[in-house]
């Protein structure tokens, strides 16, 4: 890949990045990112490369994901090897990075997914309700890594909270689809999202009041 950038004069740098570049393991995927030109289309640029690494690489293209002036896109290989290429215009490749998810957002959405939870409950969509206890759970442990400066994204830093963290939310773990058992979860996993709040408290008063009355 790095040859093709070498070979591609619309490419003007590249990088290894990722997990697999700060050690990784065996289980790491490969990122790859690289500034195209000024002027030239990324888009042509991503899909005269998708061809060739189909062909050269037998390689699966998954999906797309855009991120501000960047696109990447992630490939399968032989082997289950994860390979995520991004390509951005030269003059916004050494732009910031991301910050972290912002935390009122991260609420926003756990009281957001807490009232689907329940509302699914009460609907007897019991599929749909674990979809969504599952989902409180995971934006209160997200907010607990914002909190921590731990990665706060996929799931990423949730195995480095500390344990007796991790232990108040196990409870919020899903053990069948009964209406009572789903309640249970649901309540733990506010009660996460609830300490995990901080002083939002306009939105602490809605969710102690309607979300589980």
């Amino acid at each position: 890949m790095l040859a093709l950038a070498d070979e591609d004069e619309r490419v003007v740098e590249s990088r290894v990045v990722g997990s697999l570049a700060a050690g990784g393991d065996r289980y790491s995927d490969l990122d790859l990112t690289f500034a195209v030109a000024d002027g030239v289309s990324i888009v042509e640029v991503l899909e005269d490369w998708t061809r060739v690494v189909e062909r050269e690489l037998a390689a699966v293209q998954l999906f797309d994901l855009p991120a501000g002036q960047s696109i990447y896109r992630v490939f399968l290989l032989p082997g289950c090897l994860q390979m995520d290429v991004s390509f951005t215009p030269a003059p916004h490749f050494d732009g910031p990075r991301p910050g972290p998810p912002d935390e009122r957002e991260l609420y926003g959405y756990g009281v957001h997914h807490a009232l689907r939870a329940r509302f699914s409950i009460e609907r007897g969509r019991l599929w749909l309700a674990e979809y969504w206890v599952s989902a409180v759970r995971d934006h209160a442990l997200d907010l607990a890594c914002v909190h921590r400066g731990l990665p706060a994204r996929y799931g990423r830093g949730f195995d480095d909270l500390p344990y007796d963290l991790l232990a108040t939310f196990e409870g919020a773990i899903v053990r069948s689809l009964e209406r009572e058992e789903l309640l249970r979860a649901l309540r733990v996993a506010v009660d996460g999202l609830l300490r995990e709040g901080g002083e939002l408290t306009d939105l602490r008063r809605l969710v102690e009041a309607e979300t589980l009355s």
